[in-house]
């Protein structure tokens, strides 16, 4: 009796593991399907207002002075993405815009330090809230709190998008001249949307990498998890997140040009994850080696990662055919060598 009992346990729990593998597959194979453009956004403006003060950025004091706009659109029917824009404080006419992607622990709010040289420079610049982020924060639910590492991912690419549909609908934004930037997390994020969505006309990616094996086994994991715990570990999380490697959209994101930023000494993102997402994206592209570790890391890195985002702000000034800040060259010769030359 206990073994018959134990064999239709064992019977109902490999059902179970094959329904599951199955399932997975049909959702890796339709893991950025949940985007319909005919939705209405519904915009909801919560508060405008200005911005006057002063903010640390990694440890550099920058002034900060923009027009704010707090609202939200819908991404999906029910599924409210806040999102705050930031623009000069005089303009008139159509602004060039840039679509701000953030990184894995941070959070809509993140823009308001960097954004105001994108201002000053005639930008309007916005970010939102990813899934599980901010205002979206899941508080609750174990099982949902779980599925959201898997999710995140699609809904950022696709929240993205609906943010350009939404662009498109204001007088105030030149779609012509719509950019993206992501960091870490939000790089990653945006080879995706970058490969998926042409009215992006150029996309500027810090500290982002792909390939998720070689991800893995950046030196801040590694020296962190139990090596026979990361061997276990590191399959599985390959097969849960595969279809979110930003390696696989790579080779689609011609023909939009993009510039990626990295550190030589990122022990998160590693140079080697740097350098696999670049050898598998499409040209036009270009790499830019700054001497930091991850942003936030360690101590000392602010002013050149500073440096990281003024670059990238004139290499889109270039883009936008706007007059860039002198002197500020995006790298020299010895910059744009891989860290192993």
């Amino acid at each position: 009796m206990i073994k018959k009992a134990l064999k239709y346990t064992a019977g109902a729990l490999l059902a179970l593991v094959a329904l599951f593998v199955v399932v997975k597959s049909v959702g890796d194979a339709n893991y950025f399907a949940d985007y319909d453009a005919t939705l209405a956004a519904n915009p909801v403006v919560r508060e405008v207002s200005e911005v006057r003060d002063t903010k640390e950025l990694f440890g550099v004091e920058r002034p900060r002075e923009y027009r704010r706009t707090d609202l939200t659109i819908e991404a999906r029917p029910g599924d409210a993405v806040p999102i705050i824009l930031t623009q000069p404080l005089a303009f008139e006419g159509k602004l060039p815009t840039i679509v701000f992607l953030h990184g894995s622990g941070q959070r809509k709010e993140f823009v308001e330090s960097i954004c105001t040289p994108f201002n000053k420079a005639g930008f309007a610049m916005l970010s939102y809230d990813q899934w599980n982020c901010g205002e979206r924060k899941i508080k609750e639910g174990t099982l949902k709190k779980a599925s959201a590492w898997y999710t995140r991912g699609w809904k950022a690419v696709n929240d993205a998008r609906r943010i350009a549909d939404y662009l498109a609908t204001r007088d105030d934004v030149d779609m012509d001249r719509l950019y993206l930037v992501g960091a870490s997390y939000g790089a990653m994020t945006g080879t995706h949307v970058l490969a998926r969505d042409k009215r992006f006309q150029a996309g500027v990616l810090v500290v982002g990498g792909g390939d998720f094996k070689v991800m893995l086994d950046a030196p801040l994991i590694r020296d962190n998890v139990p090596g026979a715990l990361l061997a276990t570990l590191k399959p599985v999380a390959r097969w849960l997140g595969g279809p979110f490697d930003p390696v696989r959209s790579a080779p689609d994101t011609a023909p939009t040009p993009v510039l990626m930023q990295n550190g030589s000494a990122d022990i998160l993102v590693s140079p080697e994850a740097g350098e696999a997402l670049y050898a598998a994206m499409a040209e036009p592209k270009e790499i830019v080696w700054y001497d930091v570790d991850h942003p936030g890391l360690r101590d000392g890195d602010g002013p050149e990662i500073v440096r990281m985002l003024d670059d990238g702000l004139t290499w889109l000034q270039a883009k936008a055919g706007m007059p860039a800040p002198a002197p500020n060259a995006v790298a020299s010769e010895a910059e744009t060598a891989t860290p192993s030359e």
